[in-house]
């Protein structure tokens, strides 16, 4: 697997390799020079660490195979805190059991013979949301991600905000008390995520109608054929994600607020929902806050994750 990869990369080569690592999907891609994604593939994400770098390392090797030109490096969007620069992975929730500690950088490497970048998942993801032409020449953007959990970043002058503990963005621990004492991945109780993430509005709408705990996507199908109690856990997620980033755009001021993630995604109004929410709770100034999805749409992880890769040495920018 690594000599194949190796003997497809040249100094200076322009196609990077592309990784999202999620914690219900690995979505991998080619992304030439111009920012095309190319030759996408998906697939589910298996059950701890080492099962997942030996399915991310066979999808990167593979694209190599089929690269039409070189490849020369690797970038890989990954969940939990990242210390990008020794490539590991800090901590992580519960939603990625056995992630912790998992070596990234290295392991991957080591089996494909590319040079390697990573960073926490949703901070990649805004790396390529602000490739947004509505975003150009903007000061500062907050991007969240609504997904299998809640994550956020901060880009300041377009360059990604990690703090010295890498945790800049953790906003799906931001505390909401009043909800019944809900369990976050994290193992704490009364954080954002345990609310307005995916599989929390799935387990809102189990506990409503009683029923056992269904795909978030039929939940979504069944708000749009007019079930009010898909609807009432749909919207009061998004009202309190839009309220706390109300209180956190108060906190770091920001020309703009970008959504994605599979939640946005995947329920249209969600992301209006949200702005609606925001505006009405946040502080004057605050109340015309452009908040936006991108128009880069779902491949954002991956061009995000493309342009971390063209920061290691010797890859066109």
């Amino acid at each position: 697997m690594s000599t194949v990869a190796a003997e497809n990369r040249v100094a200076g080569a322009s196609t990077v390799a592309a990784v999202d690592i999620g914690g219900t999907k690995i979505a991998a891609a080619l992304v030439d020079q111009a920012g095309t994604v190319r030759d996408r593939i998906r697939v589910d994400t298996p059950s701890g660490a080492t099962a997942i770098l030996c399915v991310v390392a066979e999808l990167v090797a593979g694209l190599c195979e089929r690269a039409p030109e070189p490849v020369a490096a690797v970038g890989v969007g990954a969940p939990g805190v990242i210390d990008s620069e020794a490539g590991v992975v800090r901590s992580a929730t519960g939603t990625m059991p056995g992630w912790a500690g998992a070596p990234v950088r290295d392991e991957l490497t080591g089996r494909l013979g590319l040079p390697v970048a990573v960073a926490n998942d949703v901070r990649t993801a805004a790396l390529g949301a602000v490739l947004d032409p509505r975003l150009h020449g903007l000061t500062q953007v907050l991007h969240v991600s609504v997904g299998t959990g809640v994550g956020g970043a901060l880009i300041r002058h377009g360059r990604l905000l990690t703090g010295p503990h890498a945790v800049t963005g953790e906003i799906g621990h931001l505390l909401v008390p009043g909800y019944g004492a809900l369990a976050c991945g994290c193992g704490r109780h009364d954080h954002l995520e345990a609310v307005a993430a995916g599989p929390a509005i799935a387990a809102a709408y189990a506990r409503a109608t009683s029923q056992p705990v269904r795909p978030l996507t039929e939940v979504a199908a069944r708000m749009r054929a007019g079930d009010a109690d898909a609807e009432m856990v749909i919207r009061s997620a998004a009202q309190l994600l839009g309220r706390a980033l109300a209180g956190l755009v108060a906190a770091v001021d920001v020309d703009a607020v970008t959504l994605g993630g599979g939640v946005v995604h995947g329920i249209e109004p969600f992301a209006d929902m949200v702005a609606a929410a925001l505006h009405a709770e946040a502080l004057p100034p605050l109340r015309t806050l452009p908040v936006l999805v991108p128009q880069t749409g779902p491949d954002t992880p991956l061009l995000g994750a493309a342009r971390l890769a063209r920061t290691l040495e010797g890859v066109r920018p």
